[in-house]
């Protein structure tokens, strides 16, 4: 059921209901959030990214309320994350995994996803790069769980989570080290 869910790509849904492009079919081709963003429309990248994010969290917030073991929310936050980049609904071309990433974070703690949000925040506001964020984000939720002591099933999903989503990035780290990497503007 969690890769149901992660399956359900809000850029998709949401640029429909606000009768704008495809995001798969513009930009970088990818249905998040910041791709949403370059179509102008701002509302419809903030619903993207709550979409996305909430997504994962309601199902890690119900698989908590039914008291499984760790290792469960383990595979149930790596089938969400999973539906989210291969959605079954969208011949398997999602998103990168961010948005869902930090609703997954959110679910199982919500200071560690507020600490990874405010990583992705600094390094976005002094480089501008999303991508960039990104990626030092993901990175520092394992760091981060490391150091608040998380259990190790905990630890080695944020380092699942940290490979998944760098792995996703990796046209993007390709672009940022030849310098081409699209930059949002201030």
């Amino acid at each position: 059921m969690a890769y149901f869910v992660g399956s359900l790509s809000f850029g998709i849904i949401i640029s429909y209901l606000f009768k704008l492009s495809d995001p798969r079919t513009s930009g970088s081709g990818n249905p998040g959030a910041t791709n949403v963003m370059r179509t102008g429309n701002k509302v419809a990248a903030l619903l993207t990214l709550l979409g996305d994010m909430l997504k994962a969290t309601i199902v890690i917030t119900i698989a908590n309320h039914m008291n499984l073991s760790e290792i469960h929310l383990v595979v149930i936050s790596i089938a969400v994350l999973l539906g989210h980049i291969f959605p079954i609904y969208y011949n398997f071309r999602g998103g990168k995994g961010v948005a869902t990433a930090l609703g997954i974070l959110l679910g199982i703690n919500w200071m560690l996803a507020l600490a990874v949000f405010f990583v992705w925040l600094f390094v976005f506001v002094i480089w501008r790069y999303s991508s960039l964020a990104a990626i030092i984000a993901t990175l520092s939720a394992t760091i981060i769980s490391y150091y608040l002591e998380f259990s190790s099933e905990f630890l080695w999903l944020n380092i699942i989570i940290s490979t998944i989503v760098i792995y996703r990035h990796k046209d993007n780290i390709k672009n940022l080290l030849n310098g081409t990497e699209h930059r949002f503007r201030k």
